[in-house]
């Protein structure tokens, strides 16, 4: 009897405990949303159950998803590459931060040209989704490609099914280096696209530039080394033919004005800079400004702070581009001032 007693005397101080110091630590978070930065999300988690004992369970589906999860409350958090508005956020009640930079780049499969040997200028990609450039050895791209052995082969095009940051990224950029593109199909996440197939996910872009001959991608730049894909050289704002690289995001992102942008959501594509890559982007993570279950929102927050400080060498090996430390501090006094249990009290 005494030791029933004891037990549950136990059991009322491990629980008062509990109440009085907050919340205990979430066993496992989850998020949802964009396939762009899955890649190096998945190699976070990894190292963080082994460093926290914390699983992160993050579900590649599209920024479009990702965003309607988040405003649904069924998952911790969000991610998108499509920024949303500060009036969406405010409406939505939602907090946005960026937590890593990359390139979204084009992709072929073309025999015997191999990565880097084909070159486009942005109207010219234009051109070619919008189903203007039908074969590899138009004139266009002949003009642009002396001396590369451009075959009499349909241009089989390729692009995402899904809603989509990385369909955003492209057809902003598209839009802004092409009037027709800008008239005829517009940007977004999700656009009526005029020709082509749709592949679901960076993966399924992927799998499809692969197995179709002759075929023309967009994917995150991770995704074509991971699946060793051919990727174009793209002439950027500049004039000049550049390559993906972790240095050319670094140069397309060296003037971004995060402060100063509403909602920290800016748009990096396009950008000045002979070495910067045409096509680069951030990815956002998505929070409730009132958290719930505030033990979730604080391990979310741990895990991208975790990032921001050891995450680097990770993201540097699968070509993404870290948020430099001004960057981080900006975001983690947005954390201090913006999100907050149901008492007001900050979570992190």
């Amino acid at each position: 009897m005494f030791g029933f007693t004891r037990n549950r005397a136990l059991a009322v101080a491990g629980a008062l405990f509990w109440m009085l110091n907050g919340a205990a630590s979430a066993a496992e978070i989850t998020g949802a949303g964009a396939t762009f930065p899955y890649p190096i999300y998945a190699k976070w988690a990894d190292a963080y159950k082994k460093a926290a004992g914390v699983s992160v369970n993050y579900q590649s589906i599209g920024s479009g998803g990702g965003i309607k999860q988040i405003t649904a409350k069924t998952v911790d958090f969000g991610a998108s590459d499509a920024p949303m508005k500060a009036e969406d956020l405010e409406r939505q009640g939602l907090i946005q931060f960026p937590a890593i930079m990359g390139g979204v780049v084009p992709v072929y499969n073309v025999k015997g040209l191999g990565a880097g040997e084909i070159r486009l200028s942005g109207a010219l990609l234009a051109d070619i989704y919008l189903g203007k450039v039908k074969k590899w050895n138009d004139a266009a791209l002949a003009a642009l490609n002396p001396g590369a052995k451009l075959p009499d082969k349909a241009i089989s095009v390729v692009h995402r099914s899904d809603g989509s940051g990385t369909t955003f990224l492209f057809s902003n950029y598209l839009a802004k280096v092409s009037a027709d593109w800008k008239s005829q199909v517009g940007e977004g996440t999700a656009v009526k696209w005029p020709t082509g197939v749709g592949g679901k996910g960076n993966e399924g872009v992927a799998n499809y530039v692969a197995r179709i001959d002759g075929s023309i991608g967009y994917v995150e730049y991770a995704f074509a080394k991971q699946n060793r894909l051919a990727h174009a050289l793209l002439q950027n704002r500049d004039g000049q033919m550049v390559a993906p690289s972790d240095d050319s995001f670094k140069q397309a992102a060296a003037g971004a004005d995060w402060a100063k942008t509403p909602g920290m959501g800016v748009i990096l594509t396009d950008q000045r800079g002979k070495a910067s890559w045409p096509i680069t982007g951030a990815s956002f993570i998505l929070m409730h400004k009132t958290q719930g279950k505030p033990e979730n929102g604080r391990e979310v927050l741990k895990f991208f702070d975790w990032a921001y400080q050891n995450g680097q060498p990770m993201a540097g090996e699968l070509d993404y581009v870290p948020m430099p430390d001004p960057v981080v501090k900006l975001i983690q006094s947005v954390w201090r001032a913006q999100i907050k249990d149901t008492s007001g009290k900050p979570v992190y």
